[in-house]
């Protein structure tokens, strides 16, 4: 099997946010996508390993946006590359709720959907759910970013639960903790920062290519 084949897929890069109590969660995603149209109903895949996954299996409910084509590598590195168990990913960037209570992101996206839970199949390693849509608005008229523009242009890297993951060689360096760049040398300075996600040189750990 040519696994390169599903490069020539293309897929937009959203994010999909839950809440189930006081707990909230959100991740990226390429696997958003539309199923029907009456009724408007969505597909995504999550990651079983996924706090956004368990919030949605809880709560039946989830929120998605379509990112914009000039979102920040920094706004990507939080919802990829680092866990809603340890951080509030909302935090740092404006949202709001939707009808569900649902928190989505306000900025540096171009479309929002709120959708409820009416389906889903045990994929594996990953969970698909099939959702009906609530409410949908159109936020900005920029661009969408796709997956392979976020490849492309902006460089980015793929976390490892993402479903199109596929392991990189072993090198030797450092790699970032938030996003996954390694960046080959014997040292690391100590006013590196990362090209992927901005972050400084305390963000990342040697790797070996053992």
């Amino acid at each position: 099997m040519d696994i390169k084949a599903f490069d020539k897929m293309n897929y937009g890069l959203y994010i999909v946010s839950t809440k189930s109590g006081d707990q909230t969660a959100g991740c990226v995603v390429n696997t958003l996508t539309q199923a029907t149209v009456q009724p408007a109903r969505l597909l995504v895949t999550i990651h079983k390993d996924n706090q956004t996954e368990r919030l949605i299996e809880e709560s039946g409910v989830f929120a998605a946006v379509a990112l914009a084509q000039s979102a920040q590598m920094e706004l990507i590195g939080d919802f990829g590359f680092r866990c809603s168990r340890d951080l509030d990913k909302f935090a740092n960037w404006a949202h709001t709720e939707d009808e569900n209570a649902v928190p989505y992101l306000t900025e540096q996206t171009v479309a929002r959907y709120s959708c409820r839970v009416v389906g889903k199949l045990d994929a594996g390693t990953h969970m698909v759910f099939l959702g009906e849509v609530q409410e949908a608005q159109v936020l900005e008229e920029e661009d969408a970013m796709t997956y392979a523009y976020y490849h492309l242009v902006k460089k980015g890297l793929t976390p490892p639960k993402a479903s199109s993951y596929r392991p990189e060689p072993a090198v030797k360096g450092y790699r970032c903790k938030i996003c996954g760049y390694v960046l080959e040398s014997d040292t690391l300075p100590e006013d590196f920062i990362c090209p992927i996600c901005k972050r400084g040189s305390e963000a990342f750990e040697p790797v070996s290519a053992e």
